[in-house]
């Protein structure tokens, strides 16, 4: 059974832009590493982010124009959102589901979600598409506080967020998305980026596009005291963890939607601790 890794879970406080404007969307584009300070490397340890291989990279927005951050494994945030980024509290090591300090608050409750479909390298292609429709059916059943209102078309400035195909990383050969997580206004991650699922099912695209909004509205990988699914030894969080979710049990759980790696067999499907997880926390 093939086991493939989310790129990159990023962007926490406002998600993937430097001013919080909704329409600067970022796709990654390659550049040459760049070193990253000390002083970055112990913020990204306190919010429980494993600095080892952290480097400069630049990312390329849905507009045109481009962003610069620090990029550590599955994680990218400007250096601006990355130094202001409370550190985690202490304790609730090796612990079953995680979430970040911020969560989707207030008005924003209401989530205007949409499937960009722009004639361009950025449109969804119809798995995609499929995906997208199934991840939000996941949410809406549940009927949790936090409720999706899907559209597709490609007037994205307006909705809350916007899920869009990512040639760039397609192109290096990646498989996957990147989403980030809500900022310190209650305000859900912007944008999802999705990328080389062409060849796989209806139900991965639908479990790729279900986890990255897990990220979006506040979620982290089920195990990432671990990162078991991916075959690794975990990542380091000097004394500082992420914030357990309470009802949630502790050890490995190999049905997550959450896991930081997903198989290709997935089904696309929350199992009982993640919607444990959801109601509890919406």
């Amino acid at each position: 059974m093939k086991r493939i890794k989310f790129l990159a879970l990023c962007a926490i406080a406002a998600g993937f832009i430097t001013s919080c404007q909704k329409e600067e969307v970022s796709t990654e584009i390659p550049t040459a590493n760049k070193e990253v300070s000390k002083e970055v490397k112990l913020q990204l340890e306190a919010i429980g982010v494993n600095p080892n291989g952290a480097k400069i990279q630049t990312r390329t927005l849905l507009d045109g124009s481009q962003v610069t951050g620090v990029r550590s494994g599955d994680y990218f945030s400007t250096i601006e959102n990355l130094m202001k980024t409370p550190a985690l509290g202490t304790g609730e090591a090796n612990t079953k589901q995680y979430r970040t300090n911020n969560l989707v608050t207030g008005s924003n409750r209401t989530i205007d979600i949409i499937g960009y479909t722009g004639n361009n390298s950025n449109g969804l292609n119809s798995k995609e598409r499929t995906g997208l429709q199934w991840a939000v059916n996941n949410y809406n059943r549940l009927n949790l506080s936090i409720t999706f209102r899907l559209t597709f078309g490609t007037d994205y400035q307006s909705k809350d967020m916007v899920v869009y195909h990512d040639p760039n990383e397609e192109a290096a050969g990646e498989q996957g998305g990147v989403a980030g997580f809500p900022d310190a206004q209650g305000r859900p991650n912007f944008g999802i980026a999705i990328y080389g699922l062409g060849g796989y099912s209806n139900n991965v695209n639908e479990h790729v596009i279900t986890h990255e909004i897990g990220h979006s509205i506040g979620f982290r990988h089920t195990d990432w005291f671990s990162r078991q699914s991916c075959g690794q030894s975990g990542e380091s969080a000097g004394s500082d963890g992420a914030i357990h979710i309470p009802g949630t049990p502790t050890g490995y759980d190999s049905t997550s939607i959450m896991l930081a790696c997903f198989s290709t067999s997935a089904t696309g499907e929350f199992n009982g601790n993640d919607v444990t997880a959801l109601n509890y926390l919406y």
